[in-house]
């Protein structure tokens, strides 16, 4: 792994790592993290989720949760990287206000800009539904269908400035099984990230992820 990832402080349960959980959707990985940390004792905790879209459903587990929650839509009135750049200033905005410590990126379906990441890097991580390096990208379970691939899984990774390609902290493998359409396929990736991602995310708040 390259040495220019910062990683976040070795956190306590009495001082837990101060968690941002950025969402565009549903918010299933969201609510499972929610659950691992109402189950006992956690080095981490969620502090804040964002989503880019105002009617995202994965708000609701925030709420129910009593965790506080800001829908950060793409401003009007602007285009191209003017338009993303001024989006994440007020995504960081939020983030230092609550004084986050860690960003985890959770179904969210913008691609971060190099300047966002360069600030985050070693403190922001990513879920993503295939076995990197293999089928980057938003359709992995597609091409990992297309591809007649017998296994594909799930990766967490650090994010990095390119798309998928940052330091690999921990996967797991789901079978492809015969028949498999892309919706029974992600539904099983699914739930091997609902258990991965909250201990990838124990370990590194524990200071058991080195780069």
């Amino acid at each position: 792994m390259s040495g220019d990832y910062l990683l976040p402080r070795i956190a306590t349960s009495e001082d837990p790592l101060r968690l941002a959980v950025l969402i565009s959707g549903g918010g299933s990985g969201l609510k499972a993290l929610l659950r691992h940390q109402s189950n006992g004792r956690r080095n981490h905790v969620t502090s804040l989720v964002i989503s880019d879209v105002e009617s995202a459903g994965g708000l609701k587990h925030a709420s129910d949760s009593s965790v506080e929650h800001l829908s950060i839509p793409l401003p009007g009135g602007m285009k191209g990287i003017e338009r993303r750049l001024e989006h994440e200033r007020r995504i960081m905005e939020a983030l230092a206000s609550h004084d986050i410590e860690m960003v985890v990126l959770s179904g969210y379906m913008r691609i971060l800009t190099p300047s966002f990441v360069s600030n985050w890097k070693g403190r922001l991580v990513n879920i993503h539904p295939s076995l990197l390096p293999k089928f980057p990208g938003a359709h992995a379970q597609r091409d990992a269908i297309d591809s007649g691939a017998k296994e594909t899984g799930c990766t967490v990774h650090f994010v990095d400035e390119g798309v998928d390609t940052g330091a690999i902290i921990q996967q797991k493998e789901v079978p492809i099984l015969p028949g498999d359409t892309v919706e029974t396929l992600t539904e099983r990736i699914k739930r091997e990230e609902h258990e991965l991602y909250p201990k990838v995310l124990d370990d590194i708040s524990s200071g058991r992820v080195s780069v």
